[in-house]
């Protein structure tokens, strides 16, 4: 693994791992954006004005819209939404040079809507139908955007099924400022990622409504059970789900202010439509789209999520949200530890 690191997708995630790793950890970052106009920007002005304004792009960063350009980077970090994710990998393995081996590491937190395919699935199935070799990991935690690109001190989990590229990863893009933690349970990690932004934008909902600490804390204990439930069902370790990609990720979109899953809930809290709140910002919270991809996937797999139940009912069938924590208080009692 050697040569820049890629980074597709110029949003805040990737312009913050991309100024990160070019400053912290002192490689030449390749930044793609899908805009060509974007990319000019980026390299003439040196600052990503339309997600990451107040952090400038350090010199060994260099903007591209030639996915080519990534072809020769060891890794390709891939940082676009969930719903873009197979097209870009689709274009990129088009780019690539025949016979050359992709290792590639998902930032993205969700799962396709429709097929209800995490990132890891996707990547083997583009790689399978253009006859590639793709090695695959994700990266995933409680890490905010901005706060990494300021190099504040963050730990996340880079998780692959083969160990030896997990451990690999793991010191490719270790610094100073950001401490990775390998793993084998891709499933857990990716799931953890994508579920807690649905209980994240309950959480706002929940700030919005001004109920309190006790509310706030009974709903991230509740969400990370049902969260933990469907990553087990689907082969998940449940020792993941303790760790920085499921507590600890959780823990962090449910209370700080920079989440865009939280802020949802806020404004949802406030009367304001699904719609509304989509049309006044060019920022992808995951957690809206994902809420009906996990609401499908734990009724396929038989579990029980009543959190995520409820915020599809509030985020597309226009109920209140202060129904539906009415609607789960007064739900049949159980022990705590039941699964």
């Amino acid at each position: 693994m050697s040569g820049p690191i890629g980074i597709l997708g110029a949003g805040s995630w990737g312009t913050a791992l991309a100024v990160h790793l070019a400053a912290a950890g002192g490689h030449p970052v390749r930044l793609w954006a899908r805009r060509e106009e974007l990319a000019r920007r980026l390299a003439d002005e040196r600052v990503n004005r339309d997600y990451l304004p107040e952090v400038e792009l350090p010199a060994a960063v260099e903007p591209t819209a030639d996915l080519a350009a990534l072809a020769a980077c060891g890794p390709i970090l891939v940082v676009v939404p969930s719903h873009g994710f197979r097209e870009v990998v689709r274009e990129l393995l088009r780019a690539a040079p025949a016979g050359r081996r992709l290792d590639l590491v998902s930032a993205t937190k969700g799962i396709e809507t429709d097929s209800g395919a995490r990132m890891s699935q996707v990547s083997f199935e583009e790689g399978m139908a253009a006859g590639r070799e793709v090695r695959f990991a994700v990266l995933s935690g409680p890490t905010f955007a901005a706060e990494l690109a300021r190099s504040m001190p963050t730990a996340a989990v880079i998780a692959s099924e083969t160990t030896e590229l997990a451990a690999e990863l793991r010191e490719r893009l270790s610094t100073p400022r950001l401490r990775l933690y390998s793993s084998s349970d891709v499933v857990g990690v990716e799931l953890g990622g994508t579920a807690k932004n649905v209980i994240a934008i309950a959480a706002g909902a929940l700030t919005g409504l001004g109920l309190g600490h006790n509310t706030l804390a009974a709903l991230i204990t509740r969400g990370l059970h049902e969260v933990t439930r469907l990553g087990i069902a689907c082969g998940g370790k449940a020792r993941t789900f303790a760790g920085l990609a499921g507590l600890g990720d959780l823990v962090l979109t449910c209370t700080g202010g920079l989440s865009r899953n939280r802020r949802t809930g806020l404004e949802l809290a406030r009367g304001r439509t699904l719609r509304e709140i989509q049309e006044e910002t060019h920022m992808v919270a995951e957690g809206i789209r994902n809420s009906l991809s996990i609401q499908k996937l734990a009724r396929e797999r038989g579990v029980e999520m009543p959190i995520t139940e409820q915020m599809v009912a509030v985020l597309y069938e226009g109920k209140s949200p202060r129904r539906a924590v009415d609607d789960l208080m007064n739900r049949e009692l159980k022990e705590e530890a039941e699964l």
